[in-house]
């Protein structure tokens, strides 16, 4: 083994469970969030590069398992084998390989005095367009005009595009809330809506009426379950907008009858729920193989958003009009101060893509060392 191959042996693993219990619930279809949390890997080799992952699960099961197997079994290894690295961990929990790769992939990109972007080939785009995502639903009776006031702020603050929840109250009522704020915003700001799954086909269709009146949709966001493959394409032929979905999606097979049968307009993975960064790549490449956009997921996980970034900033134009080079990714914009963890912020709703080596940008220290879960029950 030469002295270069040392510099990649794994040395030591830190992990940093973070947790944030929020003082107001907020939430959509699938309940309220009562916490945020997440999950931070650090890999160092023995030279002293070091490289940051992050994981998104249940913290008490997540560190116990991490700690007791996955952390002896990366020890020794060699960092630059990422890809057989992640498919090993991948078979044991799935999203810990995911973040685990972006650690390696980090380790190997600083290692090369690269940045993330050129350890894939070189950014094609140096600034990527982003949607505030809300969480609409609150505990509030007044839930509508609280939601109504969070989006207004965004949009004066520069964002030109929101994603807002529908599905988790009444058709009737969620319609009165998305039409009182569609009535509310000008029309140069796009709108997307996200029913998480809730509905069937015949209650989706309910939504027709109003979604003829306004013109300014990005898509209508997984509104049935996923599976029901057949019941989306019969819904994009008919409805108005563009269907978007998949967040859930592991692997790549999981999207092709979708795509063989035309059942939605815009892919949507997420890197956290995938089997690691080069599966997720490999994702976009395949729905641009297909001819699809990839508007992707990433509402858990500032650092899980970075890399977001740069794998959006590598994939090709989906269009030749040279107003839309590339499709938005997904920013939080509720209460979360995970989102400040790799600082990188918006500006008038686009992000300048980081290129110094590795990501490119240090971990805020003082929210790692005050949010450090203590071990305690939550739920």
């Amino acid at each position: 083994m030469t002295s270069f191959d040392r510099r990649f042996l794994i040395e030591r693993v830190e992990t940093y469970p973070l947790l944030y219990r929020l003082p107001q619930a907020y939430g959509d279809a699938n309940g309220y969030k009562r916490y945020r949390s997440t999950f931070l890997v650090r890999i160092i080799t023995r030279a002293g590069i070091d490289g940051w992952g992050e994981i998104v699960d249940w913290l008490p099961t997540l560190d116990r398992g991490f700690r007791e197997r996955i952390i002896p079994f990366l020890l020794g290894k060699d960092a630059s084998d990422r890809l057989m690295i992640a498919d090993v961990i991948s078979k044991w929990h799935q999203r810990s390989a995911s973040g685990v790769s972006m650690a390696l992939s980090e380790i190997v990109a600083k290692a090369a005095n690269m940045s993330v972007c050129q350890l894939w080939g070189g950014a094609i785009h140096r600034t990527i367009p982003v949607y505030a995502s809300f969480q609409s639903y609150s505990e509030r009776e007044d839930w509508i005009e609280h939601s109504l006031s969070q989006v207004a702020a965004v949009t004066e603050a520069g964002f030109s595009k929101v994603k807002v929840k529908i599905g988790g109250r009444s058709v009737q009522e969620d319609q009165r809330h998305i039409a009182r704020m569609m009535d509310m915003l000008p029309e140069e700001v796009q709108v997307a809506l996200d029913a998480n799954q809730s509905y069937d086909l015949a209650t989706t269709r309910q939504w027709t009426r109003l979604l003829d009146r306004y013109a300014n949709w990005m898509w209508l966001e997984e509104p049935m379950p996923m599976e029901h493959v057949d019941e989306y394409a019969k819904l994009r032929a008919a409805l108005p907008i563009p269907l978007a979905g998949g967040e859930n999606l592991i692997r790549c097979t999981h999207y092709l009858a979708l795509f063989r049968q035309g059942a939605i307009d815009i892919a949507q993975p997420d890197v956290l729920h995938t089997e690691g960064i080069e599966s997720y790549r490999i994702m976009l490449q395949a729905a641009r193989q297909f001819g699809y956009r990839v508007s992707p997921h990433t509402f858990d996980g500032g650092l899980a958003r970075l890399y977001t970034l740069f794998a959006q900033a590598c994939l090709p134009a989906w269009s030749k009009m040279d107003s839309e080079p590339i499709e938005p990714i997904e920013w939080d914009v509720m209460e979360n101060p995970f989102t400040a963890l790799f600082p990188l912020y918006p500006v008038n709703g686009e992000v300048n893509v980081p290129d110094g080596p590795g990501i490119g940008l240090a971990p805020n220290w003082e929210i790692i060392n005050a949010m450090r879960w203590d071990g305690s029950v939550y739920a």
